[in-house]
């Protein structure tokens, strides 16, 4: 196992993986992106096979990531000073592996069952935790609208566990084109909507749920079929956007597992 050792900023190397850090054009351009830690490139590799290329930082590792290191003895490897390698991390305590790899293109189902629609989503955070939710909930694509942070950011990547890898992802979809498509029903979540336990998810459901300080569109709303709230017992005016979605997505799972 060799490793080419890098320690100047300068390097054209480290530019081009600092701008795809950095920038969602970037990362569209050229069809890749960046992962923080052991995790996630397990989960990568499991899927689609080995990176492109990894990166690691000077000084010392932990067994797991010296172990990946070993077993992927043939992926190109480049090392950076702790200093180049926390800038490219997307975490104040850096993993200590990064790896190179393509974005993965998975094709939408012709005939989807549940759908997510995620409407100018702007925490890549948040987003993580949406698209995670909706992977263990069984949702079989999402759709985001233009405004929405980028799902291959390593934020959104850190914050999805993998997410990424299972779910079908539209990014900068017309989410009204996408209503119109579905032939099942599309709810929007709003405050005045009708409770989401006296709604039937059975039939093919699509939730919208909009963005964490304003909410859904009007146009959006209009758009859909239905309203439908989270009913609340305290005194609290509305939820986090990502524990709204997963509220809605398992109740969705919930109905289909009873009747199942």
């Amino acid at each position: 196992m060799t490793f080419k050792h890098i320690t100047s900023r300068d390097n054209s190397l480290f530019k081009q993986l600092k701008k795809l850090a950095d920038n969602a054009r970037e990362r569209r351009k050229h069809n890749e992106t960046l992962l923080d830690g052991p995790h996630l490139l397990t989960a990568y590799i499991e899927r689609f096979g080995m990176p492109k290329l990894l990166v690691t930082a000077e000084g010392e590792s932990t067994n797991e990531v010296v172990g990946l290191l070993q077993a992927l003895a043939d992926v190109p490897t480049v090392m950076f000073t702790t200093l180049m390698f926390a800038e490219l991390s997307p975490v104040a305590t850096p993993t200590g592996i990064l790896a190179l790899v393509d974005i993965p293109q998975q094709p939408v189902p012709e005939q989807p069952d549940f759908l997510l629609m995620l409407e100018d989503i702007q925490d890549p955070g948040n987003l993580g935790s949406m698209l995670r939710s909706a992977a263990a909930a069984g949702v079989e694509a999402v759709y985001l609208s233009l405004g929405c942070a980028d799902a291959w950011s390593p934020k959104a990547l850190r914050g999805g566990q993998g997410a990424q890898f299972i779910l079908p992802i539209v990014e900068r979809a017309d989410l009204e084109n996408v209503t119109r498509g579905f032939a099942g029903q599309t709810l929007a979540t709003t405050l005045m909507g009708e409770s989401l336990y006296e709604m039937d998810l059975q039939p093919p459901t699509a939730f919208m749920i909009g963005n964490e300080g304003t909410g859904l569109s009007e146009t959006l709303i209009k758009a859909a079929s239905r309203q439908v709230s989270i009913p609340m017992a305290g005194q609290v005016e509305s939820l986090n956007a990502a524990a709204a979605t997963a509220i809605c997505l398992f109740e969705r799972s919930r109905q289909k597992a009873v009747h199942r």
